[in-house]
């Protein structure tokens, strides 16, 4: 286990979502056979092998950044014998080209755009007249304290209601929605720290200890006294006009 450069050892996803919820989302996509379904942001591209399992014709495709999530994801393709029909490419994803998807996927990856609009522009040309995007992206369910503006920024996110109306106003419609509990942020957040705790509870005396020692407990610090609460994250099934 990497821990000091890739915590996600214990995530099943790299967002706050149970495997129920990411099957009623892949649900929600009504993939058709022979679909084509672009990840943007894949990361280790869980969600995007559960789709394409879901609907045996369907063809996948993942974009990442992170070549340690990118490794583990085609190492996860071989072994789920989806390799003639998901490919994982390491790069930039705001300059990826490809045909448009039936259906397009962005998980929490809207900084990569810039932003939210941003996002939902950029994507609305890669999908097809008609397709359907799933956007994951944040929200404020309470107004946010000075620890979660310090981490989130204080302009970048609105409320729920307003995160669907921007969608709405870019150009979708909107087809289902559903949003992180708070049993799914818990356990999304202590896997991320279990990597590295686990990791230095084995290598106590490693030379990069105590920066993984800082970022844990930072992370840790930022979550219950900051944005535990306060930050949502909603999952949005969209129509592509």
């Amino acid at each position: 286990m990497d821990a000091p450069l890739n915590g996600h050892t214990y995530l099943d996803f790299n967002s706050p979502l149970s495997d129920g919820k990411a099957h009623e989302l892949i649900g929600s996509l009504h993939l058709g056979a022979g679909a084509t379904v672009v990840d943007y942001g894949c990361g280790w591209a869980e969600f995007l092998l559960r789709a394409v399992e879901h609907e045996p014709n369907a063809r996948g495709l993942g974009v990442d950044s992170d070549d340690h999530a990118i490794a583990r994801g085609r190492a996860n393709v071989e072994a789920r014998g989806l390799g003639s029909r998901v490919t994982l490419e390491l790069a930039d994803v705001t300059t990826w080209q490809a045909e448009p998807a039936d259906v397009a996927i962005s998980m929490g990856a809207s900084h990569a755009w810039g932003g939210t609009a941003e996002t939902l522009d950029a994507l609305r040309d890669r999908v097809r007249p008609g397709g359907t995007l799933l956007l994951g992206d944040g929200f404020w369910e309470r107004p946010p304290n000075a620890r979660s503006v310090e981490i989130f920024g204080d302009g970048e996110f609105g409320t729920f209601a307003e995160l669907v109306d921007l969608a709405m106003a870019r150009g979708y419609r909107l087809l289902n929605l559903a949003t992180a509990n708070a049993d799914e942020w818990d356990s999304f957040e202590s896997r991320w720290c279990a990597a590295r705790e686990r990791w230095l509870l084995a290598n106590p005396d490693h030379p990069d200890a105590a920066e993984t020692r800082r970022v844990v407990d930072d992370h840790r610090d930022g979550w219950l006294h900051g944005y535990r609460g306060h930050f949502g994250f909603a999952y949005l099934t969209l129509a592509r006009l």
